[in-house]
């Protein structure tokens, strides 16, 4: 907003002016009105009638210029730490248990339980912890450092320094100690120090420079290259080791039918020169880096890798590469342990021809002090008795007294020592009286077994007397009473009738199994004869 300039008419009347409008802001001076009893803002345009709304020389115009949210009851401060604010010489009621604080209970106490607390012994009481209440803002809340006090810091500084201390001293008794080492050194050999000796020290401190210079040219051509990125990404310096008056490898051979070459990885597999004389080659093909030197050794650790995760071993060369070069370091000490070891063994057992050690004679001439008889037909007679073949196990070992060997006697799907006649290994031999007593053992336990089945043979089955009643037939003799029959078939005519209509019959079913001559006879007499074909007159 461009204001108008106000017209004085000398500069002392401006000065003037300039000191009213500070007397005004300082409260020393009563505030100039318009007309209308208004107060004039003196930062407004007398020319203006009235200010705007978004004017004000006091405080903010805008209502998103100032704190509108802001709480003249929020603080800053923090708690003040183990400050204490009254020590009570007595317990009073409603104190903690413990230690006799009034700003706390026994539960929430943070001193050490008593054996008997203040509240029984008066004694000893903790003075009162003193507690605030802040209203924290917005920022106040999640201030990470509030409260923190810098002093504190101190400390750290402090063991960071006694560590440097500490340090420092330690290498000064180090240079010490090697100091008087070589002055102990120097004065056994007689006391006299090489000036050679201390320019050889001087010099091992300094750096070559000739060398850093010369490290500094080595550089050659470096070229910028783009990594894992197809139009950009972060480079990665690669140094140029082809010389430029070096020969191009597709220049070495111009015949189209030569070794293939591609422009893409710019590999050449084959040798461009095969005919060439090896000696004056500078390229044979990159087949030839693949199958030499440090490329023949990794395609080794790469197999093997392959082979021991196949055989169960956790080994992956691209994520442990280490540790399956370890592995086959490993290996190849003890497969060529293992190979030495076999080469003793069959050079121990069948000699080395390529040895320089002479042969002895009986082995070249072929002769012996055995004498030999032969017979007309060249069959040996005496001399050269047959050996009998030995097998890898001890052969005529007898063992716990024993006078034959396992295996020398069979009884019974068992084998056994024929000398005693035992079937277990490992017993001792009994010889004869062993075998009579195991006999008589067997005999015994044979007429027991006998004995035994004779007392628990079954007894002859017993005749089973039937009841007259219920047999089939009955025996001629017997005397039925008349009247029970009668009653009896009265009985069974009554049952017959219940069977033929359910509702007579009665709810509570009684059942006796005693059945008289007189009933069973009224029962085979009223009994229906399926195979009767006169049946169906009975009735």
């Amino acid at each position: 907003m461009a204001t108008a300039s106000v017209a004085f008419k000398s500069r002392e009347d401006h000065r003037k002016q300039l000191e009213l409008e500070e007397a005004r802001k300082a409260g020393l001076a009563p505030a100039e009105v318009d007309e209308d009893g208004k107060e004039i803002n003196p930062h407004i345009p007398q020319y203006m009638s009235s200010a705007p709304w978004y004017l004000n020389a006091e405080r903010p115009s805008l209502k998103h210029q100032r704190k509108w949210k802001s709480d003249p009851n929020y603080t800053k401060s923090w708690y003040d730490r183990g400050a204490k604010i009254f020590q009570a010489e007595k317990y009073r009621k409603g104190a903690c248990e413990n230690c006799g604080a009034m700003t706390h209970d026994a539960k929430s106490c943070m001193e050490r339980p008593r054996k008997k607390g203040a509240k029984w012994t008066s004694m000893h009481i903790a003075p009162d912890e003193k507690i605030e209440t802040f209203e924290l803002d917005y920022d106040g809340k999640r201030d990470r450092w509030n409260g923190y006090d810098a002093s504190t810091y101190a400390r750290v500084i402090e063991r960071y320094e006694a560590r440097d201390e500490a340090r420092r001293k330690y290498l000064k008794e180090q240079q010490l100690k090697k100091l008087e080492e070589k002055n102990s050194k120097n004065d056994g050999e007689g006391g006299e120090v090489s000036d050679e000796d201390e320019d050889d020290d001087e010099d091992a401190l300094k750096v070559d420079e000739a060398k850093v210079d010369e490290s500094k040219q080595m550089d050659f051509a470096k070229v910028e290259k783009r990594v894992r990125t197809t139009g950009g990404g972060s480079t990665g310096t690669v140094r140029n080791l082809r010389i430029r008056e070096d020969t191009a490898k597709y220049l070495l051979n111009l015949d189209v039918n030569s070794a293939y070459y591609d422009p893409k990885t710019r590999s050449m597999r084959e040798d461009p020169l095969p005919d060439a004389d090896p000696n004056e080659k500078f390229y044979g093909g990159d087949n030839q880096y693949r199958q030499s030197g440090q490329a023949l050794e990794f395609k080794q650790l790469n197999i093997h890798a392959w082979e021991a995760f196949d055989k169960g071993q956790d080994v992956h060369m691209q994520a442990a590469p280490s540790q399956a070069e370890l592995l086959f370091r490993n290996y190849k000490v003890i497969k060529e342990k293992l190979k030495t070891k076999t080469k003793d063994t069959i050079m121990e057992k069948y000699g080395n021809a390529a040895t320089e050690e002479d042969i002895p004679m009986e082995l070249l001439l072929g002769q012996s002090e055995r004498q030999v008889e032969y017979d007309r037909a060249g069959r040996i007679i005496k001399g050269m008795e047959t050996s009998l073949p030995k097998s890898k196990y001890e052969e005529d070992v007898f063992i716990n007294n024993h006078t034959t060997v396992w295996g020398s006697w069979w009884m019974d799907h068992q084998w056994g020592y024929k000398c005693c006649k035992q079937t277990i290994r490992n017993s001792y031999c009994t010889g004869a009286a062993g075998i009579e007593a195991a006999e008589a053992a067997t005999d015994l336990m044979k007429s027991n077994i006998a004995r035994k089945a004779s007392e628990d043979a079954p007894a002859p089955p017993a005749e089973e007397k039937k009841h007259v009643t219920w047999g089939t037939d009955v025996p001629e003799d017997l005397v039925l009473d008349e009247k029970r029959l009668t009653e009896a078939l009265k009985k069974e005519d009554e049952k017959r009738r219940e069977e033929k209509d359910e509702r007579k019959r009665k709810y509570n079913v009684r059942w006796n199994d005693e059945v008289t001559a007189e009933e069973m006879e009224a029962y085979r007499m009223k009994r229906v004869h399926h195979d009767d074909p006169m049946k169906d007159f009975l009735n």
